[in-house]
């Protein structure tokens, strides 16, 4: 198998099988229920020898029951994941349903080996047996999906099955949610800003715990009252009335993918067949987890810690050498550079001593306050003199930036679906004036103890209030009003929220505005001789508005091995940088990028201004910034991270590895995560392996319909 389609039926294996009904009407039109009911797959491990007298598993035979994967099963898989893989690889429909097939039969292989497992090993104290999973499963149940729901039940824990419950309420919810706002936005005129227009959100804002639950949390369907709901959050604008119109949308895109049974009473959800198909996938995903949670377990027992040092030295050596002979390669692995793929060391050339020295590349966070349409045409309809295929754009340009006016860009996480906004308390930020709103109280204040339901929102420092006025009528509606500033002003703000935290800025070459903007042959080399301008002959240093750097780093040193260790004064300075950006930055393709753009101290594909100034930025090291124009505007340039500031910016220390967020962390817990990782999935294949030739008989007449459409 090709390895696009072999990392595909890997991600496929875990999909639920009716997760999300979206893709091809075809599949969905010319089916019958009694066609979607056809059996195309069997799985049964006791075919084996392993569960024959004298096997391995002989004792657990009664465990195993035979798999079966329906028609169904494949074309609301293809529905929910396969479609979006198919368009993108470009398969055929015979190639797709083949790879969804393949990735249903090893869920089944793996399920069944999992029950067996957990039975002959245990997990933990807990002990199963034959005859306690066949009491599980014994009595009346609504369907033959909720028996076999109850016995996968059975080999999970009372926080495993309610984890399993509250995930399947969240996601079900969701569904129902996405047809109720689409309800609410049509009866309230587009209140609402829509999903796709909201300010891109900081990465992990609002990210629920992973192992967080709630055992009273219910799937609504706009009869239950608020209170018997847990912590399910209505959207804005929801009523019962809006809720019930959306759930009675969800239910007929269930009906008309067969997945309701004629007769089957709608008010209680849970009662449904197709809620107990769908729990039953859930507990097959919590069984199969739990399994490979237990392989990695056993593989820790033989992980040495210390060989993490041992790799750590030789990667180092390896970079060292590789990337001395080979700057292509190196700027290949330095933009891809992430928490779990670190570039420790840079090419080196020679300073004027004759000493090797890291070449300046670095990363930089670059905010652009943009030239507003106005502003772009009038630069656009600029004509060129003195010789120079740019002319006087330069100088008609510098006009152009006296008219900038930045506004604050997170307007619509007030107006939303989802109101992100919170009061201000008095160690907020609040410039010179009231201000009173920031963002993301769950990831800010309640993130913290053993119970917090969300994660702590990393490299945003969360004190920077909303620049501009913000009403809220009676009905719940925003009026908002951003504040307009001009360079000055921002860069007012940017010192301002960095001295707030203890980080004040050291300006150290600042452009008299009045010269700057007036003088239209700043930007160019007199000629020695005659005084004359050369064409082409650009200065790119009197383009620089303003540089500057955080006093702390002057007279520290920059310690990346502290960059995302949550308190150190280089996450700090990082944190409200990333969070200006969020803010104010037009340059949307820079939010949420690892550390930024990627500089090289040589020639790159940016516009000349701009690597002229985050050149500079690199090369005086993390900490620093530039303000320079372009055609598109004011770009403030901060860099986050530079080989200019140590020989080997990332040294592993031992007894740092347990500290989170520091760089020996990090490092340590991805070694440590892909060994065991890599080790419990080599056991999960090999399981596969082991029964896929014997234990599984397809019908591959029953989809060949499916497999036809190549020739429709």
């Amino acid at each position: 198998m090709k390895n696009g389609k072999r990392a595909a039926v890997v991600a496929l294996s875990a999909v639920l099988a009716c997760a999300s009904l979206a893709g091809c009407d075809r599949l969905t039109t010319v089916n019958t229920a009694k066609d979607y009911a056809q059996i195309i797959a069997e799985v049964d491990l006791t075919a084996s020898e392993d569960y024959a007298a004298g096997g391995t598993f002989a004792a657990y035979r009664d465990l195993v029951e035979t798999g079966s994967i329906s028609k169904r099963d494949l074309i609301m898989s293809y529905l929910s994941s396969g479609y979006s893989i198919q368009q993108q690889y470009g398969w055929s429909y015979r190639d797709i349903f083949e790879m969804i097939i393949e990735s249903l039969v090893n869920r089944q292989i793996f399920v069944q080996y999992s029950k067996t497992y957990l039975a002959q090993n245990g997990a933990g104290d807990d002990k199963y047996t034959v005859d306690g999973y066949k009491a599980a499963m014994a009595g009346d149940f609504p369907c033959e999906e909720a028996r076999v729901a109850a016995g996968l039940a059975y080999f999970l824990t009372a926080d495993e099955k309610s984890k399993a419950d509250y995930d399947l309420r969240v996601s079900i919810n969701g569904q129902i949610d996405t047809y109720e706002e689409a309800i609410i936005d049509f009866e309230e005129d587009h209140a609402h800003t829509a999903d796709s227009d909201v300010r891109t959100l900081p990465t992990g804002a609002e990210t629920e715990d992973a192992e967080y639950f709630d055992v009273n949390y219910r799937i609504y369907t706009g009869a239950e009252a608020p209170s018997a709901l847990g912590t399910y959050e209505k959207p804005d604008g929801s009523t019962a009335s809006t809720r019930k119109r959306a759930y009675e949308k969800y239910l007929a895109s269930l009906r008309s993918n067969n997945l309701l049974e004629e007769g089957e009473d709608t008010s209680n959800f849970e009662s449904l067949r197709y809620f107990a198909l769908e729990q039953k996938s859930a507990y097959e995903t919590a069984v199969i987890n739990k399994v490979m949670d237990l392989f990695e377990d056993e593989a820790e027992k033989d992980f040495r810690e210390s060989w993490v040092q041992e790799v750590y030295e030789e990667t180092l050596n390896t970079q060292k050498e590789t990337y001395n002979s080979n700057k292509s390669t190196f700027e290949t692995d330095l933009n891809a550079m992430s928490d779990s793929k670190f570039v420790l060391a840079a090419p080196q050339s020679e300073d004027a001593s004759g000493n090797p020295v890291n070449d300046a590349y670095g990363f930089v966070i670059n905010i652009l306050l943009p030239f507003s349409a106005t502003q772009s045409a009038a630069l656009d309809r600029v004509s060129n003199d003195l010789g120079d295929e740019k002319g006087n754009v330069f100088a008609a340009r510098a006009n152009l930036l006296r008219g900038i006016r930045a506004t604050d860009q997170r307007g619509t996480w007030f107006t939303g679906h989802e109101d992100y906004s919170f009061a201000a308390d008095e160690n907020a930020y609040k410039g010179a004036g009231d201000r009173n709103y920031l963002f993301f109280e769950n990831g800010l204040k309640n993130s913290s103890g053993d119970d917090a339901r969300y994660e702590p929102l990393k490299n945003y420092y969360g004190e920077y209030t909303f620049n501009g006025a913000v009403e809220k009528d009676a009905e719940g509606e925003y009026t908002i009003t951003p504040e307009k500033i001009t360079i000055d002003g921002f860069l007012g703000e940017m010192k301002g929220y960095l001295e707030h935290i203890g980080l004040p800025v050291a300006v150290e070459t600042k452009a008299d505005p009045e010269a700057y903007y007036a003088n239209e042959d700043y930007y160019y080399t007199a000629d020695a001789a005659d005084g004359s301008y050369r064409a082409g002959d650009v200065d790119y240093s009197k383009f620089i508005y303003e540089t500057g750097k955080i006093e702390y780093f002057k007279t520290n040193q920059y310690n990346a091995n502290d960059l995302f260790y949550a308190g150190s004064k280089e996450n700090d300075a990082f944190s409200v940088i990333n969070e200006l950006s969020f803010a104010y930055n037009t340059d949307t393709a820079g939010l949420n990028s690892y550390l930024g753009y990627m500089i090289s101290p040589y020639k790159t594909s940016f516009m000349s201004e701009f690597e002229y100034a985050a050149q500079i930025a690199v090369a005086n090291g993390a900490g620093s910034y530039a303000v320079i124009p372009t055609d598109y505007g004011w770009h403030i340039i901060y860099c986050t991270f530079s080989f200019a500031d140590a020989e080997t910016p990332f040294n592993f220390v031992y007894e740092d590895r347990n500290v989170e967020g520091k760089f020996s962390n990090l490092y340590f817990e991805q070694m440590k995560s892909e060994t065991l990782s890599d080790d419990a999935s080599r056991r999960q294949t090999e399981a596969i392996n082991k029964y896929a030739d014997d234990c599984v008989k397809q019908y591959t007449d029953r989809w060949k319909d499916l497999a036809d459409m190549d020739n429709a």
